[in-house]
């Protein structure tokens, strides 16, 4: 028995969650986070957690850390020079992308210039056929006259995505042999094992992110665990991955592809969490914080997954938890175009200097800042006592941009907002429509340091039916780190007509798959307990250029029903696309399997709420829809279950502070969640 420690790093603060394995009792805490010095924020909360709740680093039992290291030097451009050998003739793979506009309403958009310049893009004399068949070996001398080329470029790593490897992947293989025979020591990474999927550029751009953050994110977590271990801080290390799982360090180093989301992934399996426990069927999760807002849907107690999220300008081919990032957070910056029109984001304050009421040497005003101006923050502290509110100066900040669109201070404010919600509903449409859900069905989970503060606008603006805020709003990412199970996912290319014939041959690329989930799951994660497993067949019409995933169970396969499972297939494209054609034959594209190993979960305690209309704190003039109310302020550990109260109100606590607007009504339900209806 030991302390279970989830870390989120965020953009501004980095959020720790503590379960005492033994109690029960749960602890939270914020940081500054110091991008300056990446790490340091994780050994001042160890130490912040030993001195406020007496969590010393040796009784640590589980340390799970969410990371957004991978994405931020994608976003920044700021990875390793790359080459890329493809199979001669395919050097524009890269360049031809999938020759889409990347915005189809903007006729002057442009698509982003690829991690890997078209100098640094060599061919490798070779070939095989669509089924793994070699036609034309492997030229050593090709391969040395690429490696000379990158080497006098300057390149630091080489990733090799040949045609149809997903089939076959002896001539990547033997490419890199060939690079070490001609005396090559940089990095080499095969498309085929990062992840062997069909389609020649997802393959290669996957490839090609995995290499471009690896030397970054494997530097950065053989840091973190020499921090831990100088602390005294004894289990392995592991990160959450994109997937909603976790794994090890070690693993993490190699597969940097698969931990790209970490951050994002952990708040979702944290949100869904809960939203089992409350017993809550249909959520909108929103993780607002520092520079972003991040939108998943979440379905009986599942989030959604989803192949192709897009990471900075492009889009990542692995399995991932389906969230929409938008740049808006509490940190998003307000400005004056060149027309004098009030914009805000998606450059962001950060935590350095962060918005100007933190006092920390900002002075662009925020999103938090227009919250402050308003009246709705500054009564109480903000993260765990590291911030204190300068409301003068967030004013200051405002004014000027009054000034020159002819606004008061508190209309600008609202105006900051408002933009920001406008920003944040389109973002959330787009999921929205994505899955073809009614949003008045859904209920919006909250969370983050700024989601608790904004979701009941954005939740009246898509007319649904009720915000949850939980009980540690601020620090649920983390959490999502401690109940995250170990999971795993692997694929299999197989193309083939779905008919009884084939049924054999998916059978056996499902079983080695199951092999090799196993090795994975209990041998490499040494994993000790019983796991569940999921089998998946991406498919679709035959002549359609796109699949769906459909799970299929594993009886359809042993019974050798084909036709079985091409009912459920044509299910799935009924519910997706309203249409779909039961004689049409079925091919099946990837086979795909996902191993689940659970992890312990703490036990929410709940009571049967009684009815009582609390006191409030205080009460304030705040400025609202347009003009001043009488606000109650409420302080959240005064909220017992069953308290009832309505809006306008603000709802303070050290991780976050909950806005509710006019015409909303809050009552805190047995797990102490905030039920906030909107009108």
């Amino acid at each position: 028995m030991g302390y279970r420690v989830g870390v989120d790093i965020g953009g501004s603060f980095t959020d720790f969650a503590v379960l005492d394995e033994a109690t029960g009792r749960f602890d939270a805490l914020k940081v500054f986070s110091r991008p300056d010095a990446p790490g340091a924020e994780i050994l001042a909360g160890l130490a912040e957690l030993d001195a406020r709740y007496g969590v010393k680093p040796e009784e640590i039992a589980h340390f799970t850390h969410g990371t957004t290291v991978g994405v931020n030097t994608v976003i920044q451009r700021s990875g390793l020079k790359l080459a890329l050998l493809t199979t001669d003739g395919f050097e524009d793979v890269l360049e031809l992308a999938r020759l889409k506009s990347p915005d189809m309403y903007d006729l002057f958009s442009t698509r982003p210039e690829p991690l890997v310049a078209r100098a640094n893009v060599h061919g490798v004399v070779e070939r095989l056929d669509a089924s793994g068949k070699e036609i034309a070996p492997v030229d050593s001398g090709s391969v040395a006259a690429a490696l000379d080329a990158a080497l006098a470029a300057g390149c630091e790593g080489i990733v090799v995505s040949l045609l149809h490897s997903h089939t076959s992947g002896a001539h990547e293989r033997a490419v890199r042999e060939a690079l070490v025979a001609a005396g090559c020591a940089l990095p080499v990474f095969l498309s085929h094992e990062v992840w062997p999927i069909i389609r020649e550029y997802e393959r290669t751009t996957t490839a090609v992110i995995n290499g471009y953050v690896q030397p970054r994110v494997a530097h950065y977590l053989t840091s973190m665990q020499a921090a831990l271990k100088s602390v005294g801080v004894g289990p392995e290390l592991l990160v959450t991955r994109s997937n909603g799982g976790v794994m090890t360090a070690e693993q993490g180093k190699d597969e940097c592809v698969q931990m790209v989301l970490s951050g994002t992934a952990s708040g979702v399996i944290g949100a869904a969490f809960l939203a089992r426990a409350a017993r809550v069927d249909k959520v909108i999760s929103l993780d607002i914080g520092g520079t972003s807002a991040d939108v998943a849907l979440i379905r009986d107690g599942e989030p959604q997954y989803g192949i192709g999220e897009v990471i900075g300008d492009f889009q990542i081919h692995v399995p991932s938890v389906s969230v929409a990032s938008i740049g808006d957070g509490g940190g998003s910056i307000a400005w004056l175009d060149a027309q004098g029109v009030l914009k805000v984001g998606p450059e962001s304050a950060g935590s350095t200097p962060g918005p100007v009421c933190y006092g920390r040497g900002g002075t662009r005003p925020t999103i938090t800042d227009s919250f402050v101006a308003a009246g709705l923050l500054g009564a109480g502290q903000l993260g765990y006592n590291a911030v204190s509110v300068d409301t003068e100066a967030a004013r200051a900040a405002i004014a000027p941009l009054g000034e020159a669109v002819g606004l008061s201070v508190e209309q600008t404010a609202e105006a900051i907002r408002d933009i920001s919600v406008s920003s944040m509903y389109a973002g959330t449409s787009a999921v929205i429509s994505r899955f073809g859900i009614n949003p008045t069905e859904y209920t919006m989970l909250a969370f983050g340091g700024a989601g608790p503060m904004m979701a009941a606008f954005l939740a009246r603006a898509l007319r649904m039916k009720e915000v949850l805020v939980p009980p540690h709003p601020g620090v649920l990412s983390a959490l999502g780190g401690i109940v995250a199970d170990l999971r795993g996912d692997f694929i299999a290319s197989f193309y083939t007509a779905l008919d009884d014939s084939t049924l054999a041959a998916m059978r056996a690329g499902l079983a080695e798959l199951e092999d090799k989930a196993h090795e994975w799951l209990f041998g490499e994660q040494g994993f000790e307990g019983d796991a569940a497993i999921a089998c998946f067949a991406d498919m679709r019409y035959a002549g359609q250029s796109f699949e769906i995933g459909t799970e299929i169970p594993g009886r359809a396969l042993a019974e050798g029903d084909a036709a079985g499972i091409a009912a459920l297939f044509h299910r799935e494209h009924e519910r997706l696309f309203g249409h779909s054609d039961p004689e049409a034959a079925v091919q099946v594209i990837n086979l795909r399997l996902v191993i689940r190993g659970g992890t312990p979960k703490p036990d929410l305690p709940e009571v049967a709420p009684k009815a009582y209309c609390p006191q409030p704190a205080g009460q304030a003039r705040v400025w609202l829809d347009g003009a001043f109310r009488e606000a109650a302020f409420y302080r959240r550990v005064d909220l017992r279950a069953g308290a009832q109260f309505e809006g306008p109100a603000v709802v303070m606590q050290d991780d976050t502070t909950t806005v509710v607007p006019p015409d909303c009504s809050v009552a805190v339900d047995g797990l102490s969640n905030l039920r906030i209806s909107i009108q």
